[in-house]
């Protein structure tokens, strides 16, 4: 489990978190909403050693990670996949999901494991060309299979369906579901797209002002008014 306890941080004199306290459990996808501006991405740049925080406390299964490195983190079993995707856009598709193995070797891995090519079957269509070269919607496949390459505990996601095509926003979603339902992992996902977010959600999160405003389990949503709450 990820344990997020009070954390604040602040950038130059505005307090952007504020005693921010949340959990991601192993097995379940934790979805956090807000609107532009609340704090969100923040929130996840601070979860990953992006961002210092200012007070408070980040424990992965009980071990305070707070002043780990972003490296540190990664191999305690955090990995991120930014708003943006950020993929290496001159390396292949193969190469980018090497680079996610890193952390396992210290030499470069060599192979790229089948289960993620069978998860995202177009990367392994794919595999030698430019990551610059795929479409918008392939390019946060790969980026998500980057970060599944390092066999994370908690996998990080920011917003993964913005500017992606309906189609691939659906096998993205079937992804999230198989993912938590293995049962070996937590899913962070911030995300600004309601149905997308309540169809996945085992739990929520409704920040605004850089403030938890609302929390509780997923299947409560649509009865607490969370859709008219984050349009506010």
């Amino acid at each position: 489990m990820l344990e997020i306890k009070q954390i604040n941080q602040f950038y130059g004199g505005s307090h952007i978190l504020r005693d921010v306290s949340l959990s991601a459990s192993i097995g379940k996808c934790s979805v956090i909403l807000g609107r532009n501006g609340v704090g969100k991405t923040t929130l996840l740049k601070c979860l990953m050693g992006i961002l210092p925080i200012k007070s408070g406390e980040i424990l992965l299964d009980g071990q305070n990670i707070s002043k780990m490195s972003p490296e540190q983190r990664v191999r305690a079993g955090l990995a991120y996949v930014p708003q943006g995707r950020d993929i290496f856009s001159t390396l292949t598709v193969e190469e980018n999901i090497l680079i996610g193995m890193a952390k396992f070797s210290g030499s470069k891995a060599k192979k790229v494991p089948e289960e993620l090519y069978e998860i995202f079957p177009v990367l392994d269509e794919m595999k030698h060309r430019r990551g610059g070269d795929l479409s918008g919607g392939q390019q946060q496949q790969l980026a998500i299979a980057r970060a599944l390459a390092s066999k994370p505990r908690i996998l990080i996601l920011d917003e993964p369906t913005e500017g992606i095509q309906p189609s691939i926003i659906k096998d993205i979603g079937k992804v999230i579901k198989k993912l938590t339902a293995q049962g070996d992992m937590g899913i962070i996902l911030v995300e600004q797209f309601y149905d997308f977010a309540e169809e996945l959600a085992d739990t929520y999160a409704v920040m605004s002002r850089g403030q938890v405003i609302a929390q509780g389990v997923g299947d409560e949503m649509p009865e607490k008014g969370i859709k008219e709450l984050v349009a506010i």
